[in-house]
């Protein structure tokens, strides 16, 4: 039973790095700051918010010029 629950740990572990190394968990931390900003304000769909992350990543001029 013990090792078991270190495997699970394990790979909630792995999980969570993995979610922030690709920026997945990047929109559930927005959806959750959205509601406790503004709770009956809409949130953005899954693509309008990965489209606007995108256009502000571009947009920075600190990131320099990228062609693909």
């Amino acid at each position: 039973m013990r090792r078991t629950a270190r495997l699970r740990a394990l790979a909630a572990r792995a999980r969570w790095f993995w979610r922030e190394a690709t920026g997945e968990a990047a929109y559930d931390r927005y959806v959750e700051h959205a509601r406790r900003q503004a709770p009956g304000v809409a949130v953005l769909s899954r693509r309008e918010f990965e489209r606007r992350r995108t256009d502000a990543r571009e947009a920075d001029p600190r990131e320099g010029f990228r062609c693909c």
